[in-house]
């Protein structure tokens, strides 16, 4: 089977934790399988939805490298849903129903009650042609709902295992609204039959949704729409660093606010990737290499726990692996490229990438360097060599041991002060060459330079 799978944004918000782990683990599954990944936004609900958010998602999936093979929105597609609509009313399985909201509120609680089920009763079915009329002459439009067949459902999920739901324990959905708006569930499944979508991958809170869905699916292909139904597979929810449920803060963050809080695309994909999962934590070579090792074996049934701490250290190993040719635009847009060696040198200290900024101050200034004792910048500068090389460091540090007796953090704090002004940062024996011996004079002799 050739895999192929969507993902359905609706673009009335930004994309966030949970709909980037969603777009992320449906397209490292495709690619890994060597198949496809669709982008279909959910824009039906025309009064909600704006061009501004779709082109939001589209940058925020871009930037993070999950690129579509196809792409599709749903609001042209309405003559699609309604003939899929208009052969399921014919097919008995979509009715009209005329209650409102507090009329089937008002139900609910006396079925509660009484202890049973608060599910809906069907009452509309017993509807006469006059009722309808009625009904339709005081103003009243209908919702529309789908006939389940009221059996268990079953099928093997991909996450989950062997799984199954009873219908009979649901109310018939509504899949169109009074106002003739359609609901997300019947325009997904005319689309995965129309795309060949072979799997569909969400949430385990979609789970008791899925035995509703697969009805909808099998009546549409004896309508005449579609030949098979995708196979499905529910991933365990996120959770925070606590185990408690996902904060509004963290579960809301977007991919724009990571961007400009400086997390790589690698880093971000990399940690959703692999939350909860048997994998180490550890960020991924590539984009590309995290879905050739994915698998749902690989899963556990547990909820994946989202701690920004994890995401901060996959961000600086991100940065540390990062090859100067795939760093050099950035660098020159920051005006901070001071070549390879100097990268080499100073990625192992960043944390976000502009961190690189401060960080190149250190080899060609300013500096204000903080001397503590005159007289130890003295000898220091005393004995400094004058070829200034990789293997300076180790003699000009046993040149001032012996002629100021310091050693130890005495000796090297000392210089990292003079030299950097900071209490720590890269190391001082890659560092002390990329600086050079004129700028290493004027701050033994305490200027800025």
């Amino acid at each position: 089977m050739s895999v192929k799978v969507r993902f359905a944004p609706s673009p009335t918000g930004k994309l966030h934790v949970g709909n980037v782990r969603t777009a992320l683990v449906n397209w490292l599954f495709a690619k890994g399988q060597g198949g496809q990944f669709v982008l279909r936004i959910d824009d039906t609900d025309l009064a909600r939805s704006t061009l501004e958010y779709e082109r939001g998602i589209e940058e925020d999936l871009t930037w993070l490298g999950l690129v579509w093979d196809e792409r599709h929105n749903q609001s042209k597609r309405f003559d699609r849903y309604h003939e899929a609509a208009d052969r399921l009313k014919a097919a008995g399985r979509l009715y009209p129903a005329y209650e409102t909201a507090e009329e089937l509120d008002r139900r609910r609680k006396v079925q509660l009650s009484r202890g049973l089920p608060p599910i809906y009763d069907r009452a509309a079915l017993d509807l006469t042609a006059a009722d309808k009329a009625a009904l339709e002459a005081e103003g009243r439009k209908p919702h529309w709902r789908f006939k389940l067949d009221g059996r268990r459902v079953a099928w093997e999920d991909l996450s989950r295992g062997h799984a199954e739901v009873d219908t009979a324990s649901m109310s018939d959905p509504v899949l169109i609204r009074e106002d003739g708006l359609y609901l997300y569930t019947l325009p997904s499944v005319v689309d995965d039959l129309d795309m060949g979508i072979t799997h569909v991958i969400r949430g385990e809170d979609h789970t008791t949704n899925t035995g509703a869905q697969i009805e909808i699916f099998e009546a549409l292909i004896a309508a005449g729409m579609g030949s098979e139904v995708p196979r499905f597979a529910h991933m365990p929810l996120l959770v925070g660093a606590d185990g408690a449920a996902l904060s509004k803060r963290l579960g809301s963050l977007s991919v724009a606010e990571m961007r400009e809080q400086g997390y790589e695309p690698l880093a971000i994909t990399s940690h959703l990737g692999r939350i909860g999962t048997s994998d180490a934590l550890e960020v991924g070579e590539s984009l590309e290499a995290l879905g050739r090792g994915f698998s749902f074996d690989k899963m556990g049934r547990s909820p994946a726990r989202y701690d920004t701490e994890d995401l901060d250290r996959l961000n600086a190993q991100a940065l540390h692996a990062m090859p100067y040719d795939r760093a050099q635009p950035r660098l020159a847009a920051l005006d901070c490229d001071l070549g390879e060696t100097v990268w080499n040198t100073l990625r192992p200290n960043l944390a976000r990438f502009d961190d690189i900024q401060a960080l190149t101050r250190l080899v060609r200034g300013p500096v204000s360097p903080v001397v503590e004792d005159p007289a130890f910048a003295a000898a220091a500068l005393e004995v400094l060599p004058e070829t200034i090389d990789d293997g300076v460091w180790a003699i000009w540090t046993e040149a001032v041991k012996a002629r100021t007796g310091a050693k130890g953090k005495a000796l090297f704090m000392p210089l990292r002060h003079i030299l950097t002004g900071q209490e720590r940062g890269p190391d001082m024996a890659s560092l002390v060459p990329l600086i050079g011996r004129d700028r290493i004079v004027q701050r033994l002799r305490g200027e800025t330079a």
